[in-house]
């Protein structure tokens, strides 16, 4: 890949431009927006798809914001991805916001399952091999924290991907701006514009792109250390997940993964779901016992090659809804490392 154009640079990198592929039989290009380079397949499907939420407007005062609110209803792609950010961003974030808005409960989930996936790997995930030198990978990034803390946590280079555009856009203002403005809904569609400053170590390390878990255009045993925290049930092919992590982490190096699994047909086909169904079968419909499968080499026909389970453990993530309301989740963890 190739540096084709930067339009708009400023002291934080190339703001607009383009990437070109470096295969002369290729020649594709992919544009960088808003510092982010989009890294997808299919660029045109992508953005076709993804058009509003790239060309929204970030300059808005709060009662336009909350009049759009208003007018184009609660089932609109706007109050979908309003939700999404009050969410998530209030997790990654809310815990440097001097409001705690409710709801009976403490930010920093993300953070906490990451903390305790790490603690299975032992004291220090990158020990031996090419992993040594190999830089780190947050799959699914969603707001950033936890690449922020991959980074810290391991001195390496860390890049997040995510194909949610109105997530990886808070990513990239903590990234940016040490700060971050995301609407926190309080009631069905009353949110709040909050804005606040936010602490990002090692941010000089970080950078986040567009990217799908599912075709990251990385070479084989890139990376030293992968984090796939409650993702595996938001994909498609949540096999096809693991065989990714398996093909990019380095030789001596981990992953850490995280699933809630919290099925649903609207992001995974049932057939693909790694149990949840078929509760007449050997499992009994139990997901634990087919993933353990999946992760020990030669255990079942789709089992990875080169990760291996090393310890797993359960730990509860909690997702804000709204001031009155929080999902409270038990996502199963897993430490993985290479053969």
């Amino acid at each position: 890949m190739l540096l084709a154009a930067a339009d708009v640079e400023d002291e934080t990198g190339v703001r607009f431009g383009a990437l070109v592929c470096s295969n002369a039989a290729c020649q594709l290009e992919f544009p960088i927006i808003d510092g982010a380079p989009i890294l997808v397949t299919d660029v045109r499907a992508w953005l076709a798809g993804n058009f509003a939420a790239v060309n929204a407007r970030d300059d808005l005062p709060d009662r336009a914001l909350s009049q759009l609110g208003d007018c184009v209803g609660a089932d609109s792609a706007h109050n979908a991805f309003r939700q999404h950010q009050s969410s998530y961003a209030w997790d990654h974030w809310g815990a440097f916001d001097d409001d705690s808005g409710g709801a009976n409960a403490s930010p920093g989930g993300v953070a906490r399952l990451l903390r305790a996936g790490l603690e299975l790997l032992g004291p220090s995930p990158l020990v031996e091999g090419p992993a040594l030198d190999a830089p780190v990978l947050d799959v699914g990034t969603a707001c950033g924290r936890a690449a922020f803390d991959l980074a810290a946590s391991t001195g390496r280079l860390t890049l997040g991907v995510d194909l949610n555009w109105p997530l990886l856009k808070i990513a990239r203002q903590a990234l940016e701006r040490r700060a971050v403005s995301y609407p926190r809904r309080r009631i069905g569609v009353v949110f709040d514009q909050r804005r606040f400053s936010v602490a990002v170590p090692c941010a000089e390390l970080v950078d986040f792109w567009v990217a799908d878990a599912l075709a990251l255009p990385f070479a084989d045993q890139r990376f030293g250390l992968i984090s796939a925290l409650n993702l595996l049930d938001c994909v498609g092919s949540p096999v096809g997940l693991l065989q990714t992590l398996d093909r990019l982490t380095a030789a001596g190096g981990a992953a850490v993964l995280a699933t809630p699994f919290d099925w649903s047909p609207a992001a995974t086909p049932m057939e693909a779901w790694i149990g949840g169904h078929s509760q007449r079968g050997p499992d009994l419909g139990a997901a634990d016992a087919l993933l353990r499968r999946l992760l020990t080499p030669g255990a079942h026909p789709q089992s990875l090659t080169r990760l291996r389970l090393a310890a797993e453990s359960q730990q509860e993530w909690r997702v804000r809804l709204h001031e009155r309301a929080v999902m409270t989740y038990v996502s199963a963890l897993f430490g993985l490392k290479t053969q």
